[in-house]
């Protein structure tokens, strides 16, 4: 997402297409974008990152979040569903999806219509697996139990707890992969922001609960109490952080995001580090989950949210 929006200016695209070509040299798989990154830019940018590698790739992308009037809201009717593939399938040009997301539930279309849409497009090998994104226990096991759910997406880091407990032990009991974005708290947990100045004017987390005065440097706290126990180790804080998420199990596998590449090789030698039982109560305590200063999304983000 981050190439195509968001954090910033745009980057040059042949530079995105040199980490992503760097990704993969790296031996990275999982590769994961979605139709309302940039309006589909982000997509066409994959699309042609993976041109000429596909059978190298797990490719992962999603459909169901739409803005109105500056809102996010969700769609996930049947049509809208089917519509959504097709276009994501042209956009990356490929002839299949591996795990194709229910971005965001839509409150007013029945999760059986969704998830019955998604199940013709498995039959129909336009997707492999599907997937859902944000999404209450309650909601999973109900798409559940109209088709598989090979995978949720939802955030989850450090400074990120919610889906621990009731959702993490639906998943688990399903035998449903997780996989956690902004595992490194958008950035907030590398410590390479250390003031709102270090942020573009045009970046989204400004307008972010937990970037705001006040939360802002008691979050930072945290990240410095995280730095220090990353320079025992000999590792960044991010990486730290990174690999305080792998280690939540081997059914976890977050996808953190960056566009350059030198952040790329940090995150992927996160993959390594292992931690000691020691090492994560370390964790805990310099990161406590109550300790975060400010809620995930303003209001008009956090609608979709957590259906």
């Amino acid at each position: 997402m981050g190439m195509s929006q968001a954090y910033g200016v745009r980057d040059n695209d042949e530079e995105s297409i040199a980490t992503i070509h760097w990704a993969l040299d790296l031996g990275v798989t999982l590769l994961d974008t979605a139709n309302v990154y940039a309006n589909g830019v982000n997509e066409e940018l994959v699309g042609r990152a993976i041109a000429g590698r596909r059978d190298e790739v797990v490719l992962a992308t999603k459909f169901g979040i739409v803005w109105t009037d500056g809102a996010m809201g969700a769609r996930g009717d049947a049509e809208y569903v089917k519509k959504s593939c097709d276009e994501s399938l042209r956009r990356l040009g490929v002839d299949h999806i591996d795990l194709y997301y229910q971005h965001r539930v839509d409150p007013d279309t029945p999760i059986e219509e969704t998830w019955g849409a998604l199940a013709s497009l498995v039959e129909a090998g336009k997707i492999r697996y599907a997937g859902i994104s944000e999404a209450s226990a309650a909601t999973i096991r109900a798409a559940h139990a109209v088709h598989p759910v090979t995978a949720l997406q939802s955030e989850w880091s450090l400074w990120t707890r919610g889906i621990e407990g009731e959702i993490l032990d639906t998943c688990r009991e399903l035998g449903i992969g997780v996989v956690p974005f902004s595992p490194l708290g958008r950035g907030f947990l590398t410590g390479a922001v250390k003031s709102m100045a270090d942020l573009p004017e045009d970046d989204m987390r400004r307008g972010l609960p937990r970037f705001a005065e006040g939360n802002f440097e008691r979050n930072m706290a945290i990240v410095d109490a995280l730095r220090k126990l990353a320079e025992e180790k000999g590792v960044t804080a991010g990486q730290l952080a990174l690999a305080w998420v792998q280690a939540q199990g081997e059914d976890v596998v977050p996808i953190p995001g960056t566009k350059r590449r030198k952040y790329l090789e940090e995150n992927v030698a996160a993959a390594s580090l292992e931690l000691t039982a020691d090492d994560l109560a370390a964790i805990a305590a310099a990161a406590p989950a109550d300790a975060i200063a400010g809620e995930r999304y303003p209001e008009r983000l956090a609608r979709a949210a957590g259906k």
